[in-house]
């Protein structure tokens, strides 16, 4: 059959803004705990919680005096996540008593829970290395702080982490993930952000922040700018969002080990991204989150692909570099990440003249024992941090609070272009090629897209929207029936950041000749025993 390409470019901005959500005018609720924050020094004391929806609200902590509630000095404002956190010496309140917390919002009162509470004087250290390095971590890390990273997958069947257990069992920082280049990813990263970190700084944790990043699939140095920098835009709004930095919070990192921008419908790669353009890429985005935030945020990778996908560049050098590498022991003193097995160096911008790695922080296993450390899941990854109390301290160095105009906006007007579409017969998917951006004319940075027929009669068998960038999807329409059938192709944002958008579309098929039934093929019986993943890892 003779295939019908359309290529169109159509631009179409939105009239007007749909209306925000009002906070006010949902149920608002405001969660509270208060606890003995680990420190050296003089004892500390954290009240925090969250407000829900998210919403700005003024803090008042009170004390019941055993006769009636009354106001103390301590108060705060909520981020526009919702968060809030008062860390106070223990002496600025009583030892032992009642606390509830309240919200104002609108002039709205909202009274928390009471909490009972009495300071644990023995979550104070004498000094700085008794409070980060602990006689099981010297044994297991050889003196070395040592830290965790979680994502959702830490939170099986919905289930919490308990931070306090996970600093009791020696941990002392966790890196936990913040956002992610893809739509559905993204919003189960947000699900747990916000109380993962007040509850692990509230338990005596320095937490920090990563971003899961899929590179564009394009060979064209600007756009390729244009996507790292809108990459680290949802980053900037992320961490604006919580307040920006305060100080138990680590640099942000990023999280880049892959460099296929196009996969098969199999799942295996058609194409990789040029190292010079992995590079490039890698290089934007640090320097936008850096000139944003005032600090040097990390890079995670692994040797490997640091070696063969990345080019060295001494840019990227000047970046603390956050390196996987398992199956080697951190308590042994003369072991180095990032070497090969046997012999010679991996060569990459971090690579130093011994054939290690000038890293800073370590992920040394994927295999930590999960309950050890308070996680539901089975495993969790461990890491370890190079330097001294002091060194690890530098790096909280530096706030960055958000201006308003730093802030994640609300249904921004949005456009659409609509750069192809090719469609053919019944048994073929049509694509659709599409892109959408913002009103300042940079790539949306969330969102996803999808095809709404005019006729609700018509059902569409299966549509998978592929990012191929930011602000740009490859749609793949399949099951629609032949002739002409009229719709819109719909830009839709769950986050509501930017306002959705829709173009009109009609999608022509022929009718594409019947195809045989496929004979369903026995699936053969497992001859193999499952592969251990950890089992040449280090498991504790």
């Amino acid at each position: 059959m003779k295939s019908v390409a359309v290529f169109l470019s159509l631009v179409i901005a939105t009239a007007a803004l749909t209306p925000a959500a009002n906070a006010a005018s949902k149920k608002t609720t405001v969660s509270f705990d208060v606890q003995s924050t680990p420190n050296a020094g003089e004892s500390l004391v954290t009240f925090y919680g969250q407000v829900k929806p998210a919403a700005k609200a003024k803090i008042e902590i009170s004390s019941f005096d055993g006769i009636a509630w009354k106001k103390t000095v301590l108060g705060t404002t909520s981020s526009a996540s919702g968060a809030w956190r008062i860390t106070t010496v223990a002496t600025a309140i009583k030892a032992e008593g009642q606390y509830r917390a309240t919200a104002i919002i609108n002039k709205k009162r909202v009274v928390t829970k009471p909490k009972n509470f009495k300071v644990d004087n023995s979550k104070t250290f004498s000094d700085l290395n008794a409070l980060f390095i602990t006689p099981e971590t010297s044994k297991l890390t050889g003196g070395r702080i040592q830290g965790s990273d979680v994502s959702r997958w830490q939170h099986p069947n919905d289930q919490p982490i308990d931070f306090k257990k996970k600093f009791e069992a020696g941990m002392r920082f966790v890196l936990i993930k913040g956002s992610d280049s893809q739509e559905a990813a993204d919003i189960a990263t947000m699900r747990w952000l916000v109380n993962d970190r007040s509850a692990a700084q509230a338990a005596g944790l320095y937490t920090g922040m990563y971003h899961f990043a899929y590179l564009p699939n394009s060979t064209d140095e600007a756009y390729v700018i244009r996507d790292a920098k809108a990459q680290a835009q949802k980053v900037i709004w992320r961490l604006a969002s919580l307040g920006g930095y305060n100080e138990r919070d680590l640099p942000v990192a990023l999280d880049l080990e892959n460099n296929c921008v196009k996969k098969s419908s199999s799942g295996g790669c058609l194409k990789y991204m040029p190292r010079s353009l992995v590079t490039l890429w890698a290089e934007t985005w640090l320097e936008t989150v850096e000139e944003k935030t005032g600090r040097k945020p990390f890079l995670y990778s692994y040797a490997q692909f640091l070696e063969s996908a990345m080019s060295r560049s001494e840019k990227l050098r000047q970046y603390p570099l956050w390196l996987a590498h398992y199956g080697v022991n951190p308590a042994d003193p003369i072991s180095q990440p990032g070497q090969r097995p046997l012999i010679g160096c991996f060569v990459h911008s971090w690579s130093t003249a011994n054939c290690s790695s000038q890293w800073q922080i370590w992920q040394y296993s994927s295999c930590g024992i999960g309950k050890k450390y308070g996680v539901a899941s089975s495993r969790l990854d461990l890491n370890v941090f190079r330097g001294t109390p002091e060194n690890f301290l530098a790096l909280t160095k530096g706030k960055w609070q958000p201006e308003p105009t730093d802030m994640m906006p609300i249904n921004e007007p949005t456009s659409m272009n609509l750069i192809s579409m090719i469609s053919t017969d019944t048994n073929k998917p049509v694509e659709v090629n599409v892109e959408v951006f913002r009103s300042i004319g940079s790539p949306v940075v969330t969102g996803t897209v999808v095809f709404r027929p005019s006729d609700e009669k018509i059902k569409v068998k299966k549509q998978t929207a592929t990012r191929s960038a930011s602000g740009r999807w490859e749609l793949k329409i399949e099951g629609l029936p032949a002739g002409v059938t009229s719709g819109t192709l719909n830009y839709v944002d769950v986050s509501k950041t930017h306002a959705d958008n829709e173009l009109p579309l009609a999608i022509n098929l022929m009718q594409g000749p019947d195809l045989p039934t496929p004979t369903p093929t026995a699936k053969p019986k497992p001859t193999k025993k499952p592969v251990d993943g950890c089992a040449k890892q280090i498991k504790h």
